[in-house]
């Protein structure tokens, strides 16, 4: 069985307890705190991040997202931020990911696929690598303009999420450029167990918008309601 809520509707980015409140309230599963960024600024610090974390309701579930690779750094981590379910975007050896999931059996661990060509074997190779370590994989975007790796408000080829998730036996995630506009179309082409969107719910200042993020959790549940999982 999977650890992963299926499915799941994940935002992420969470400045303070008013907007983890807004998406709680909304019917986000997860929230995602991106904290040991290689890109992007953090939200806030990792003390407040603590502190929102300790307010949200049991329904809403936080997730650590970092780019650390060595279990002991992402262990700590987790602990701080008081989190049994992490984001990994990163390279990370198959002894640290090891070391990670022997450490804690109860944790669940996310792997990032990232998205940057069509050579679906890249990613099939992935997902082999993997295998027994990943409770779910995520799928993301690159963006060749400033090497991020996730968190550009950019899509990929939905057909290669599709096939990933057609070949992996762990439950895929859709992010990517994801809002309220084509969440609903992202759903029904790669058939997801989970969909996860940051800035695509944000207002020209950079704060969730209530109207944003309630039109993207029911358009994607209505998404989910037609498939079967």
């Amino acid at each position: 069985m999977t650890k992963i809520k299926i499915p799941c509707v994940q935002i992420a980015g969470c400045l303070d307890k008013k907007e983890a409140q807004l998406m709680s309230r909304s019917g986000v599963d997860y929230i995602g705190f991106p904290f040991r960024l290689d890109f992007h600024a953090e939200d806030t610090s990792e003390e407040e991040a603590a502190d929102i974390i300790l307010s949200l309701p049991k329904q809403t579930q936080p997730v650590l997202i970092t780019y650390l690779n060595k279990a002991e750094d992402i262990r700590l981590l987790m602990d701080k931020m008081h989190c049994n379910v992490v984001q990994l975007h990163g390279d990370i050896d198959l002894p640290e990911l090891k070391k990670l999931r022997a450490q804690d059996s109860d944790i669940a661990v996310i792997k990032s696929i990232i998205i940057n060509n069509d050579d679906i074997d890249v990613y099939k190779r992935q997902v082999d690598i993997f295998a027994g370590l990943a409770d779910a994989y995520i799928t993301d975007t690159f963006d060749p303009a400033t090497g991020a790796k996730g968190a550009t408000g950019k899509t990929h080829n939905w057909d290669i999420s599709a096939a990933i998730r057609e070949y992996s036996p762990q439950p895929l995630i859709l992010a990517g450029g994801i809002t309220p506009d084509n969440v609903y179309a992202a759903i029904k082409h790669v058939k997801p167990a989970g969909i996860d969107c940051h800035t695509g719910v944000e207002d020209s200042t950079g704060r969730k918008d209530k109207a944003f993020v309630e039109k993207f959790v029911n358009r994607a549940r209505k998404a989910f309601e037609s498939e079967i999982f």
